[in-house]
């Protein structure tokens, strides 16, 4: 394993998904933002496998599609203009992964971020979309007081959540400045 690997939250985020996703799979990005998770699952869905991506601002959606239509993936994504707290009216079950990365769109207005309120309900929702061993990552940003907030709720929510329904993993650097990300994995029994 290189060094930088443990670099990046979304590194690892992205190697817990990777084992979860097969070709014709169909899988969720709850927060599209600049494309580039979502290009991620296009790749390891292939051809045949759907991509459903979330995301409430114009310009994140657009962004994305630029991105895909760059590398021809655009036929693999359905972008929807939602927040992900709206999961269950799009996706009714047997997905194989979701991924969450939370906080504000880079490069665009901070004041825009994910919230708690609507980040628990979408996790709640996405659980119940998983399939058997299927993969839910968050990468939490504590480092701005929305994300503070996000991390506190969404890490009591999660451990009341019963150990027979599915597998909560935490993952943080602990030797890091500024409040670093947090990688959350969740695997459903």
């Amino acid at each position: 394993m290189q060094a930088k690997y443990l670099n990046k939250a979304t590194d690892l985020a992205k190697d817990l998904i990777t084992r979860a996703v097969s070709h014709g799979d169909i899988v969720v990005d709850a927060t599209v933002g600049n494309g580039n998770d979502t290009l991620f699952l296009c790749q390891l869905v292939g051809e045949k496998g759907k991509v459903i991506g979330f995301d409430i601002q114009d310009v994140a959606l657009e962004r994305t599609r630029e991105k895909l239509s760059e590398k021809n993936m655009l036929d693999r994504v359905v972008l929807i203009n939602s927040g992900h707290e709206n999961l269950k009216d799009y996706i009714a079950s047997g997905v194989s992964a979701i991924m969450f990365n939370l906080g504000y769109l880079p490069g665009n207005n901070h004041n825009i971020t994910t919230r708690y309120e609507t980040t628990l309900k979408a996790i709640e929702q996405g659980i119940d979309r998983l399939k058997k061993n299927g993969v839910m990552t968050v990468v939490v940003y504590p480092g701005h007081r929305e994300g503070l907030i996000e991390k506190e709720k969404l890490l009591e929510f999660l451990s009341t959540i019963s150990q027979g329904r599915v597998n909560v993993l935490k993952m943080e650097f602990i030797n890091q400045v500024n409040n670093p990300p947090l990688v959350i994995a969740i695997e459903k029994k």
